[in-house]
């Protein structure tokens, strides 16, 4: 049994990172530089995305952004997701946890390289009406709707599954801003109520859309390409959620809510993980080790002055 522990948490590592050891070459930037971040320790954007439902978030943000069809055509026709769907993933995890856990200098770095990609991206769609538009992936509507669905996603799947959010949801939502911001986000939500509203806003003004492309895509999140043993565990946490998700989205994508507990089964399977992985993340690891660097340093810096005088 231990054997198989062992075995499933490095393929499950590795999936998650790219390393066996779950960590990347790039967390090792994390411990350097010279202040906090734009968090913290105590934020709830730390506590959010060190948690582990961060990993049925991904799967509710990505089921949700295929409903955009102008996101869906970047993702159709610039993305490998169907050669390389988990360097796609370990590319936008790599994002989300630099920007929560590095230094201020690194996650703009890191944000940059994210708006230069942007600006490559581009070509046409049929939008909800069926008329031929153009994109760009750094157009203003399609960055608000990825930051609102991925910022909706996280919020939800850690009321479900986590634990009790460090200045509650308007706090995450507010924190959050930041990240939409670094990346040209015009006017990101910044309570509860405003990411509601602008989620709302798009489904109201019939932007959204639900066809084969989507429910390609809908298949292939279904369906990844995963070790064997992982797959029963995945597909429960799919199916968790595709249970967290308001009933409207579940008929744009085609998807039904499960009728067993699969909200009940997903925690225990996250329960599984964590104690494969353990509480805390190699990144979050990463961010303690530079900021106690530097708490050790103007500690320091206190007693010389201190000692001068």
């Amino acid at each position: 049994m231990s054997r198989f522990a062992d075995s499933w948490r490095s393929h499950l590592l590795t999936t998650l990172s790219g390393k066996h050891d779950g960590r990347p070459a790039w967390v090792g930037k994390i411990e350097l530089g010279d202040d906090l971040g734009f968090f913290g320790p105590d934020s709830a954007s730390w506590a959010v995305h060190g948690g582990m439902a961060t990993m049925v978030a991904g799967i509710r943000a990505l089921l949700m952004q295929t409903l955009h069809p102008g996101a869906m055509a970047g993702v159709h026709d610039w993305s490998r997701y169907h050669e390389d769907p988990l360097g796609r993933l370990s590319g936008t995890i790599q994002w989300l946890v630099t920007v929560t856990f590095a230094d201020t200098a690194l996650a703009e770095l890191e944000s940059s390289r994210v708006a230069r990609f942007h600006d490559r991206v581009a070509g046409t769609y049929l939008d909800a009406q069926g008329v031929e538009k153009p994109y760009r992936a750094g157009d203003p509507e399609l960055l608000s709707w990825v930051h609102v669905v991925f910022t909706d996603a996280f919020l939800a799947c850690e009321t479900v599954w986590g634990s009790p959010i460090p200045g509650g949801a308007d706090q995450y939502v507010r924190e959050w801003t930041k990240a939409g911001e670094l990346v040209g986000v015009p006017n990101p939500p910044r309570s509860e109520r405003e990411l509601r509203a602008q989620l709302e806003d798009f489904r109201a003004a019939g932007v959204l859309k639900s066809d084969e492309r989507v429910a390609e895509a809908v298949r292939f999140i279904r369906n990844p390409p995963l070790r064997r043993s992982m797959i029963p565990f995945y597909r429960i946490m799919f199916a968790g959620a595709v249970a967290s998700l308001p009933a409207e989205y579940r008929r744009m994508l085609g998807l039904r809510k499960p009728s067993w507990p699969a909200i009940w089964a997903t925690g225990v399977v996250l329960n599984l993980v964590r104690g494969l992985l353990g509480s805390s993340s190699s990144s979050e690891d990463a961010a303690r080790t530079r900021i106690a660097r530097l708490d050790a340093a103007a500690a320091a810096a206190a007693a010389a002055a201190a000692a001068a005088n």
